[in-house]
């Protein structure tokens, strides 16, 4: 039996419009799951009930405990003004976060066979930018909440002008950030938008700092501005959302697909409970940009000696490194004015981040069998080598930080220290995690013990630190 005929009236007559398109995906989709729009408004509705009265907690707990005598009682200006240099400090990371994701982002399937086809881009594109922008104004104005509730405010009229200060400048973020991924690259007002709230809270925390140690003290404005925020705010994210519609058809296949592969290897770590998922991704990205460098001869000696200054270069060309190395100093002193009580504790964490950054060499060599082959000499000599610049750089960290913390038995500095540096050993020399230990069932589910063990491997240690800081120093 032959085939009918195809006719003219047969073939597509046009290009589908993003809706037909969206509709038929949707039609596709739903014969392969089964769950209902109950199912899904329930699941909706425990979440935000779980946050909700969770989060309550946390914001009540967190207000007992800073007007706790475990705490230590400290001016209220200088909190005001921390708390200041805090947000801004989380704005710029929070903007480079958005530009590490799109925001707007589709998956490889979504690439292949939609982005790749003439469909209108603004269309597509237009459902998902306002689900984004509806989502970043919900979170910002409960973040905005939460930060007044945890100040102390009780008024409800001065919460939710909070709230709306929230979420107009986190609509404005959003909007902002999709005008800054239809950019063309070298365009530096988004670089500078990311860097200049943090240079102003970097500025703000120092200045924090020389006037609570050499003044009587800083005074804590009378009210909030919160309303001269949402007034801000307001045409920004009007302004933003405009710029941001408009260029929409400009946002191209490539950083489309970019934050698609961050937020795969962080959702992938996250479900893992294996960071290296991600930290290698960053890695790998911060070496791309680099893209050439200028190659010097070692100076001569033993191969050990080439090694160091090996990690030595490492550390010159990642100068974001040495950068949050100095500004732990910073943030140390900062939380020994505003949590005088825990300042003996924050120093150890602190200690720890700041020589975990400075691992780079040693996680590279204990990570790959193959590169310590190349290399020669026994593991134990190469972790060793590479283990001199963390040691060094935590031991001057900690020197740095001494006038923060009480005096304490004259060997619980040296010891605490020699700690720090452990737990950066075991978190840099961590092997790749092994999924096939054993579980333990409980009353809450299936609990991975040993995959928790690997995980905690140097944080543990760090616990230890801090409990033994705390009951002795």
């Amino acid at each position: 039996m032959s085939a009918p005929p195809v006719t003219i009236a047969d073939t597509p007559t046009g290009v589908p419009t993003a809706r037909q398109l969206r509709a038929h995906l949707r039609r596709a989709r739903s014969r392969h799951h089964d769950h209902s729009l109950g199912d899904v408004l329930g699941d909706a509705y425990v979440i935000v009930l779980f946050v909700g009265m969770y989060g309550w907690f946390a914001i009540s707990a967190s207000r007992d405990l800073l007007d706790s005598p475990t705490v230590g009682q400290s001016e209220p200006g200088v909190r005001w003004w921390l708390a200041l240099a805090a947000l801004l400090a989380g704005a710029g990371l929070a903007w480079r976060g958005l530009r590490a994701l799109g925001p707007l982002l589709v998956t490889p399937a979504t690439q292949s066979w939609a982005t790749s086809a003439p469909v209108d881009r603004r269309a597509w594109l237009a459902p998902r930018f306002g689900i984004l922008l509806v989502g970043a104004a919900v979170g910002t104005a409960a973040l905005g909440l939460a930060v007044a509730a945890l100040g102390g405010v009780g008024d409800p009229a001065a919460l939710g002008w909070a709230a709306a200060a929230g979420a107009g400048w986190g609509a404005a973020a959003l909007a902002l950030s999709v005008v800054a991924q239809s950019s063309r690259a070298g365009r530096r007002w988004p670089a500078v938008a990311g860097t200049a709230p943090m240079v102003l809270a970097a500025v703000l925390t120092a200045a924090v700092v020389l006037l609570g140690h050499v003044g009587d003290g800083l005074p804590r404005p009378a009210a909030t501005p919160t309303v001269a925020l949402f007034a801000l705010a307001v045409p920004l994210a009007g302004l933003g959302t405009i710029r941001a519609v408009r260029a929409l058809p400009r946002v191209d296949r490539a950083t489309l697909t970019t934050g698609a592969q961050f937020a795969n290897a962080a959702a992938t770590a996250t479900i893992l409970l294996d960071p290296s998922l991600l930290t290698g991704l960053v890695e790998s990205r911060r070496w791309r940009r680099i893209g050439r460098v200028r190659s010097r001869r070692f100076r001569p000696g033993p191969a050990w000696w080439a090694f160091l200054q090996a990690d030595v270069r490492r550390l010159r060309r990642h100068p974001s490194a040495l950068l949050l190395w100095a500004t732990l100093v910073g943030v140390q002193y900062a939380a020994a004015l505003a949590l005088p009580g825990l300042a003996g504790a924050a120093q150890v964490v602190f200690a720890y981040l700041a020589a975990n950054r400075l691992t780079g060499g040693l996680r590279s060599v204990s990570r790959s069998p193959g590169l310590r082959r190349a290399l020669g000499g026994s593991d134990a000599l190469l972790r060793g080598i590479h283990l001199v610049v963390p040691a060094v750089g935590a031991g001057l960290w900690w020197l740095l930080t001494l006038p923060t913390v009480e005096p304490g038995p004259s060997w619980l500095g040296p010891t605490l220290a020699l700690g720090v540096v452990a737990a950066a050993f075991r978190s840099g020399t961590r092997p790749p995690i092994n999924y096939g230990g054993a579980t333990v069932n409980t009353p809450f589910g299936m609990i991975p013990v040993d995959l928790m063990r690997q995980g905690s491997r140097g944080p543990a240690l760090l616990a230890v630190l801090v409990l033994v800081q705390l009951f002795l120093g």
